[in-house]
């Protein structure tokens, strides 16, 4: 799937001249946490969320330094945070530097954007024309809508150990060579040795998201909780 699959469209938006206070009562009105910010052509030039509301000077959250550190804050910093909480227009307030997505950008794309850069939203672009908004919920949506596997399925022993050891060989946390995989009627077996708890957790999720998997049994010994030095040989399976 692709932005243009699960974006919501069309966009709310304001303009550049839109009112602080309009846009608060906007985004209580629709229950959103953003809103794109768009010029007299339409064209996207920022946008503003809770996150640039934060800080007014209405509410005493204005930002406040001490005469030594403003010293030592550059002046243009200084007047940019007294704009952004006295503000009275979109344009005073709006984060300017918009990441901005296209419709065919995959799910896992918009996904590491949203973690690397901190971001809740991102406006989806056709061009230069703003065509939808993909924003965290809709990819919570998206992940709640997603059929489960149908019960009764089934896979052969030998395909379903296949598909894990090659889920396990793309995953660089994975100590393929110290563990041994065992499948029996549908039934996945977990052998051998994993440093922590996580790793373990890792390795059952990935064999219980294999197709036909109709159970997943850890044997694994843990060494972050093994309270006895192991000898070589000792735990071979």
């Amino acid at each position: 799937m692709n932005a243009a699959n699960i974006m919501t469209a069309p966009v709310v938006t304001v303009t550049e001249e839109t009112s602080v206070r309009d846009i608060v009562k906007l985004l209580l009105a629709r229950g959103i946490s953003g809103v794109p910010v768009v010029n007299a052509d339409g064209r996207v030039t920022g946008l503003v969320s809770e996150g640039d509301l934060l800080r007014r000077a209405e509410l005493g959250t204005q930002r406040k330094r001490g005469s030594w550190l403003a010293f030592f804050t550059g002046t243009a910093t200084l007047a940019d945070e007294y704009v952004r909480s006295h503000g009275e227009v979109a344009r005073d307030i709006m984060t300017k530097s918009v990441i901005t997505v296209a419709p065919g950008t995959s799910l896992a794309a918009i996904a590491d954007i949203m973690e690397e850069r901190r971001v809740k939203r991102v406006p989806v672009l056709n061009g230069d024309t703003l065509v939808g908004i993909v924003s965290r919920s809709n990819l919570l949506r998206t992940l709640a809508s997603i059929a489960p596997a149908p019960e009764g399925a089934t896979a052969d022993d030998d395909a379903i150990r296949g598909a894990l050891l090659t889920e396990l060989a793309s995953q660089a946390w994975s100590r393929r060579a110290d563990n041994s995989v065992v499948v029996t009627d549908g039934v996945v077996h977990l052998w051998g040795l994993v440093n922590t708890r996580e790793e373990q957790r890792a390795l059952e999720l990935a064999a219980k998201g294999v197709a036909g998997v109709k159970g997943v049994q850890s044997h694994l010994i843990v060494l972050s909780e093994e309270p006895y030095p192991l000898f070589p040989g000792a735990l071979m399976v």
